[in-house]
């Protein structure tokens, strides 16, 4: 795989926010090396500690933090913990959907025997919840069969915005060009297109956008 050239939307001493691209690991995988963890790595080797303080999906594009110290590391991964930060999402899904909005309360875990694929279950399953909204309501008064929304999840299971779209007890229409859980395509219709945090150092508010690419 060749190297990434590094899409940075912020950086400072302590940190840097990227714009992953789609179809890019956040991190190594088992059978695939090249990832913006790897990358970040090689083009700054003095940082310290674990570098990635969370993940996007590989077909998931958008705004990623990585540290560049163990105690930014740590100050910001607690912050997604703690579900301080402030993520949003924009999806175009395949399909058109009632109402402008709502909030989707669907627990997930692991499909066993189709793994990375997840699955709503009530039983053994981790909470998961996403708010979502209509990018723009008059966009949809007339026939079409595509609607672009806004996902704020508010916990951050995997594939959590994927699932709770296409499962028939969300919204019941599958994000465009998903391949786990709709139709491949030439890329999912997905990306972390705003992003806030508590700087690590300074204690204030920084926040991010970066437009999604359709």
């Amino acid at each position: 795989m060749p190297e990434l050239e590094l899409d940075i939307v912020f950086e400072d001493n302590n940190l840097l926010v990227v714009n992953k691209p789609a179809g890019v690991l956040s991190q190594p995988g088992k059978t695939l090396d090249g990832s913006i963890a790897t990358q970040v790595r090689k083009a700054y080797p003095k940082a310290t500690g674990s570098m990635l303080v969370h993940r996007l999906d590989m077909d998931t594009s958008g705004l990623m933090i990585l540290a560049k110290d163990k105690t930014s590391h740590r100050h910001l991964q607690q912050q997604f913990e703690r579900r301080l930060t402030r993520k949003r999402y924009v999806a175009l899904l395949a399909g058109q959907l009632s109402g402008i909005g709502g909030r989707i309360t669907l627990p997930l875990r692991v499909d066993i025997e189709n793994r990375p694929t997840q699955i709503v279950c009530q039983q053994h399953g981790k909470s998961a919840e996403t708010l979502w909204y209509k990018a723009d309501i008059d966009a949809y008064k007339e026939s079409t069969n595509e609607t672009r929304v806004f996902f704020h999840p508010v916990t951050g299971r995997s594939h959590q915005l994927r699932v709770h779209a296409a499962s028939s007890q969300g919204l019941g229409v599958g994000i465009v060009g998903d391949r786990l859980y709709g139709r491949a395509g030439d890329r999912m219709y997905l990306h972390a297109d705003q992003l806030g945090f508590w700087h690590p150092v300074t204690e204030r508010l920084i926040q991010l956008t970066c437009n999604a690419p359709f």
